[in-house]
């Protein structure tokens, strides 16, 4: 997983995105750090729906320990979230695991590791990068950079060529056996987007920056320049070239039927 700083997380900041970085036992600490917050008992169900949406959850009905470490041998971690002023409630929690193609979602894909996405890949059926439906190279080209070619196997590593450059440029590299061939899928996280300029965030002129844009000269209002003499030397011949280079004798406009006379 990306390494990723969880201390200014809370449970009011928490969306189905970044909920990604965090463990069980980090979701039981959120909640603790917010329990006085009014906002959170009033909303439980809201923060426990984004939660859901990374984690397994469930209710521990059953106050037994025996029933406990059942939960506990399947991965789950156990503890107590007050959801309103006097009840405290038992819940199991578990993260949800990336193991298939199609456990992949514009939430989560950035909040695994190249590694991670390869090995998810590789589970499928070997089938290599066309075998994905397009939905899914889309989720995965949101978060990664990806390039693929297929060679003959004494070839794919030959010096200078494509593989070298890739893993020189830090790419991570899947290969897929194909008879004779080998299909390699070159993968590398995508940068952070930046963040929109404030101009997206806010509505108010007083918060935008006259730093960040280009100035623009305003001539508006200047004075008109009429009194200034007519500089004959400004013309080129680029001035007034039409896009006739014919001499107008050999048109030959009478011979047409045109003159200079208009007729009703």
């Amino acid at each position: 997983m990306r390494q990723k700083d969880k201390k200014g997380l809370t449970l009011k900041t928490l969306n189905k995105s970044n909920i990604w970085d965090l463990q069980e036992n980090d979701i039981f600490r959120l909640w603790e750090a917010a329990e006085k917050d009014a906002d959170i008992k009033e909303n439980a169900r809201h923060f426990i729906d984004i939660i859901k949406s990374a984690f397994d959850m469930e209710e521990v009905k059953v106050d037994n320990p025996e029933v406990i470490k059942k939960y506990e041998a399947r991965g789950f971690k156990v503890g107590m979230l007050k959801t309103d002023d006097t009840t405290k409630t038992r819940y199991a929690v578990k993260k949800r695991p990336i193991l298939r193609v199609t456990d992949l979602t514009y939430e989560n894909i950035r909040h695994i590791s190249t590694s991670k996405l390869l090995e998810v890949i590789d589970r499928n059926f070997g089938g290599g990068w066309d075998s994905l439906s397009q939905s899914i190279q889309d989720i995965i080209q949101s978060g990664f950079d990806i390039s693929t070619t297929t060679l003959p196997k004494d070839r794919l590593r030959k010096p200078g060529g494509m593989y070298e450059k890739k893993v020189d440029d830090g790419f991570e590299v899947l290969e897929i056996p194909k008879g004779m061939w080998i299909e390699a899928i070159f993968a590398k996280a995508k940068p952070e987007a930046e963040k929109p300029h404030a101009i997206m965030e806010s509505s108010d002129p007083e918060d935008e920056s006259d730093d960040d844009y280009p100035e623009i000269e305003d001539h508006y209002n200047d004075p008109d320049d009429d009194d200034d003499a007519f500089d004959e030397d400004k013309l080129t011949e680029e001035s007034y070239r039409t896009t006739f280079d014919t001499d107008p004798e050999d048109l030959n406009l009478e011979a047409e039927g045109i003159t200079d006379d208009y007729e009703d």
